[in-house]
Formats: C-alpha cells, sequence, structure tokens
C-alpha cells in the first residue's frame, strides 16, 4: 500500500522534498547563468573595455543572488506561516473533539477510493501513533517533522545563483578579447543545456525538451542584450 498523501512508485515525504530542494537550486544556478551572461555580453557589445564588463558583471552576480536569497526567503516564510497556521487550526480541533478528526480522516481515505472498513482501520492506526501528525499530512500534506527553513532556502538560492553566475563571469574574462563573446555565448549555452537536463531528470520529465527550451531562451537573451549594447556603441549613446 502506498504511504498516504503519495503514490505509488514515486518519492513521498522527505525524499520528495529533498529532490524539489536539488531541483530549485539546480534552477536557481540557471538563473545565475543567463542573467549574469546577458548582462556581461550587453556591457561588452557597447564596450571593448574590461572594467565596465567586470563592473556590470559583479553587480549583476551579487545583486541577482540576493534578490533571489529574498525572495525565496519570503516565499518559504509564507509557506512556513501557512502550514503553522493549518497546525495550529488542527491542534484546537482535536483538543475540541477527537472523535470528530478522527471520522474525518477516516471519512477523508474513504473518499479516495479506500473501502470503509480499511479507511477506519488506517484513521485509528495512525491516529495512536501521531494524531496531528496524521491529520495534517494526510489532509494537507503537511509534514511536522520537517518544517521549511526560510533562512536556509535563502541561503541555497543565494549560493545557487552565484554558483551559476561564475561560469559567464569566466566566459568574458579569461579568453582574449576578441573572443570573450563568443566564448561567454558558447559556455552560458552549454551551462544552461547542463542545468536544464539535471532539472529535467530530477523531475522525471524530457530532457532533450527541457534542455531546448532554456538554450534557446537563453540565446534570444544574449542575442537582445548584446544587440541593444552594440546599438548603444554604435549610435553614440555611450
Amino acid at each position: 500500500m502506498a504511504e498516504p498523501g503519495g503514490e505509488a512508485g514515486h518519492p513521498t515525504g522527505k525524499l520528495e522534498q529533498r529532490l524539489n530542494s536539488l531541483r530549485a537550486g539546480v534552477l536557481g544556478a540557471n538563473d545565475g547563468i543567463v542573467s549574469t551572461a546577458a548582462v556581461v555580453v550587453g556591457v561588452a557589445g557597447a564596450s571593448s573595455a574590461a572594467e565596465p564588463v567586470v563592473m556590470a558583471g559583479l553587480a549583476a552576480a551579487i545583486g541577482g543572488a540576493v534578490s533571489m536569497a529574498l525572495g525565496e526567503y519570503v516565499s518559504v516564510s509564507s509557506q512556513l506561516d501557512s502550514e503553522r497556521s493549518i497546525i495550529e487550526e488542527e491542534e484546537e480541533a482535536l483538543a475540541a473533539d477527537p472523535d470528530a478528526e478522527l471520522d474525518a480522516l477516516a471519512a477523508w481515505y474513504e473518499e479516495r477510493g479506500i473501502s470503509s472498513a480499511t479507511s477506519r482501520a488506517v484513521a485509528e492506526e495512525m491516529f495512536a501513533q501521531d494524531p496531528l501528525d496524521a491529520v495534517v499530512r494526510a489532509r494537507h500534506t503537511i509534514d511536522t517533522t520537517d518544517i521549511p527553513s526560510p533562512w536556509r532556502a535563502a541561503a541555497a538560492s543565494f549560493l545557487a545563483f552565484s554558483l551559476g553566475a561564475i561560469l559567464p563571469l569566466a566566459a568574458i574574462l579569461l579568453p582574449p578579447l576578441e573572443w570573450r563573446v563568443a566564448v561567454t555565448f558558447l559556455a552560458t549555452l552549454v551551462g544552461l543545456a547542463i542545468t536544464g537536463t539535471v532539472a529535467a531528470a530530477i523531475g522525471g520529465g524530457s530532457r532533450l525538451r527541457a534542455a531546448a527550451r532554456v538554450v534557446v531562451g537563453g540565446a534570444l537573451a544574449l542575442g537582445a542584450t548584446y544587440g541593444a549594447g552594440v546599438l548603444l556603441d554604435t549610435s553614440g549613446v555611450v
């Protein structure tokens, strides 16, 4: 019998959360690659000097990493507040009328196709172990033993974005002047293909389709910013 809240053959509980966290980290690195690369090639298109490219790249990497961390902190904090509210409500309901909560849990299983007798037996067995966890895990898909940490999520996002940003920064700075834009394009697209493939592998989707999406999107972003930089340079605006 599959674990309540999951399906047979699919990861559940903490394993599923770890996979989701890993996939989020890969996508964070993907954002670090494409956003930083777009900035540096755009500046490189407008200026042949190394200093403005370095400054713009570092500013994009730092600003993007902080922004990602802040967004993740706010998002997970909101999720945590919602989960805490649900847990508090279920604690009050259990204290007021545990029998009614047991009946509701048994009915929840029965609504999902389990026979009435089995639903009752499962609900009673889970209630005997931990009533609160049984209710919130089944009816709200909340694991009371693994509450998310906003600070940990923010730190992971900051690190993932920063690691991704290293690739375009190195690609734009290390090659000779005449090769730096081409090398950055190539390195960025290869990096995006890898992150797209890994994210799809974790999520169980099509690796080729995922890689193609991020590569095409990244190429469009780089082409647009580089073209804008060249246009600004040739027009005499900068």
